[in-house]
């Protein structure tokens, strides 16, 4: 690995941290979705807010959690008493499970081209569609990634 490779991981790392660190002092935290595990619910680019979570986690919110240093806002699909089970809804297999000491907050909202999106629990029967191609075809998932980035400029 490159010196700047490093550099930019864990600058990267040292983010994360602090957007966790606001997300428990404050309760709230916005920041910008740069992955495609969430097509098409979520796009690169999304401004999501997250409030910290108190109580249950229900099957179907996306929630964000920390591991290794890096944040993911996957979607929960299954739930047991002390971890819940996520998959980006893009990804073929599901998270290893994600421990309550984990779980950060649960998206609240999703802006987009100056719109408030509330996320679904359960996605649109067009969206499972096409996150179904995504998740057997890379070439799929980049199509629709351009798509989106085509149709939201």
């Amino acid at each position: 690995m490159s010196p700047f490779a490093v550099l930019f991981d864990e600058a990267h790392a040292v983010k994360c941290e602090l957007a966790a660190e606001v997300l428990r002092a404050s309760g709230t935290l916005h920041f910008r979705a740069t992955g495609w595990s969430m097509l098409p619910a979520i796009r690169p680019g999304d401004l999501l807010t997250v409030e910290r979570v108190d109580g249950e986690i229900g099957e179907g919110e996306v929630i964000l959690f920390s591991r290794d240093r890096r944040l993911f806002a996957h979607r929960v699909i299954a739930g047991e008493q002390n971890s819940v089970t996520t998959r980006g809804d893009t990804m073929a297999a599901p998270d290893s499970p994600v421990s309550r000491e984990e779980v950060l907050g649960r998206v609240v909202s999703i802006l987009r081209n100056g719109k408030k999106i509330r996320p679904d629990r359960g996605s649109s029967l067009r969206d499972r569609a096409v996150a179904g191609m995504m998740r057997r075809s890379n070439f799929a998932a980049r199509v629709a990634a351009r798509v989106h980035n085509f149709i939201s400029d």
